[in-house]
């Protein structure tokens, strides 16, 4: 079956950096588009940034510049890297699988979902 292991998260100064990390497992990693989405406390779910199978990549506007997302088809991980934090990109942060090659930007566009990891930006 599908799974998905969020890790990496944690509290960061605002104008720093962190990276999370997504272990998939039970699909053909390579052959799907994978994605980041957030959930800021008391807001509804946002998507963040997506991959395609190729290596195509996407984000939103709030994060353009200061986020990476990138994918090792080697160790099946997905990578998002954030700088320039600010404290409005606290969220718990999920890991989506996309459920065709190609990334989107809606939610419905991930089929399936880790159990998430949360990033605080705070001074």
């Amino acid at each position: 079956q599908v799974q998905l292991v969020e890790s990496g998260g944690g509290l960061a100064q605002p104008g720093g950096s962190l990276r999370v990390s997504c272990a998939a497992s039970g699909f053909t990693f390579s052959t799907f588009a994978m994605g980041w989405l957030r959930q800021a406390p008391g807001k509804g779910l946002e998507w963040v940034s997506g991959i395609s199978d190729d290596g195509s990549t996407y984000y939103a506007d709030s994060v353009k510049g200061r986020f990476t997302i990138s994918r090792d088809g080697a160790k099946n991980t997905l990578y998002l890297q954030m700088n320039s934090l600010k404290p409005e990109d606290t969220a718990l942060y999920y890991c989506g699988k996309g459920g065709s090659r190609v990334a989107g930007s809606r939610i419905l566009d991930y089929n399936y979902w880790g159990q998430g990891t949360q990033v605080t930006v705070s001074s």
